[in-house]
């Protein structure tokens, strides 16, 4: 098997790391999927990535039927609109690969092209939006890591995203615990990302403040309590991993981000999709509830529900 045509859903910040790293592969055809205004904005002004403007191809996804590696890099929110552009873009020996946050994106396109197309994976980067394009370190990137859920783990599509992604600058590497490293990266953003997001503050909180390293650690005990009921084990994934990237204590991480700009952040994905799993298994999170609950409530915030004009009729507190 060998990948000469790749198409990218979603060409956000995750999205352009892959559009960065494989622009520099002469024997393939590299697209992004795009239709309408966006489709037309893609091919007039490109992908602005690190200050150097990259022009992919710009493909409608019926266009894009049939590609050897679909990779799709979308926001949680936007996947449930998107089901239908993956479905028309899966031909017979597509190899889709997914680069979201959280535990269950593979599951929810699983159910709609089928589990055989699907090459789980995690990826570590710490890209952001820069006026009109996106900006991130390469060298300080942990990058991208897949693998098969079941052996045989050295598969042919395995080897042929390995030949793909070897001569870029993209960091990867093949992994036979796969499952294992997309919980340790959703345990990283459950109890990094979210405790921070409701102070707003830089991660440094979680060193300085006894009280945010216990809330932290109430959320990563619900989560390591739910992983263990599914039989992860994320401690075969912490040997590989290693000490992850090193960051400022002024980090600020996606959903912090996300509630700074104004925009609705990806809980449903994080605490969201903890709260279901603990219910279907009978595990309590209670900490889960609260943080979910608090975001969803900045988010209305952000959104104008509490600006308040003092002329509203008044309430009574009991």
């Amino acid at each position: 098997m060998k990948i000469k045509s790749v198409a990218v859903l979603g060409a956000g910040a995750v999205g352009s790391y892959v559009i960065w790293g494989l622009s520099e592969k002469k024997d393939i055809r590299l697209g992004v999927i795009a239709s309408g205004e966006r489709a037309k904005r893609l091919k007039n002004k490109g992908c602005k990535i690190n200050d150097t403007v990259y022009h992919p191809e710009v493909w409608t996804p019926e266009e894009a039927h049939g590609v050897d590696f679909l990779i799709v890099s979308l926001k949680y929110g936007a996947l449930p609109g998107a089901l239908d552009n993956i479905t028309a873009v899966t031909g017979e020996n597509t190899v889709i690969m997914s680069l979201m946050n959280g535990v269950d994106s593979e599951e929810i396109i699983a159910e709609k092209v089928g589990a055989e197309h699907l090459l789980h994976a995690v990826i570590k980067v710490a890209s952001h939006k820069e006026n009109d394009g996106y900006v991130f370190n390469p060298e300080a990137t942990l990058g991208i890591i897949f693998g098969e859920v079941s052996a045989p783990y050295d598969s042919e599509r395995v080897q042929a995203v390995l030949d793909l992604f070897s001569g870029t600058g993209l960091h990867y590497r093949a992994t036979d615990c796969i499952l294992e490293e997309i919980w340790s990266k959703f345990r990283l953003n459950v109890c990094n990302n979210l405790p921070q997001a409701i102070l707003g503050a830089g991660v440094g909180c979680y060193r300085d403040s006894v009280h945010m390293k216990a809330i932290s650690d109430g959320l990563r005990a619900e989560l390591m309590a739910i992983a263990e009921a599914k039989g992860i084990d994320i401690s075969k994934a912490d040997v590989s991993s290693g000490r992850g990237s090193a960051v400022p204590p002024t980090a600020r991480y996606s959903t912090l981000q996300d509630l700074d700009a104004g925009r609705h952040t990806e809980i449903d994905m994080f605490s969201g999709a903890l709260i279901r799993m603990g219910k279907e298994l009978g595990i309590p999170t209670p900490y889960n509830e609260f943080t979910y609950h608090m975001i969803k409530a900045l988010e209305e915030k952000n959104d104008g529900r509490f600006d308040y004009s003092g002329s509203e009729e008044p309430l009574w507190a009991k």
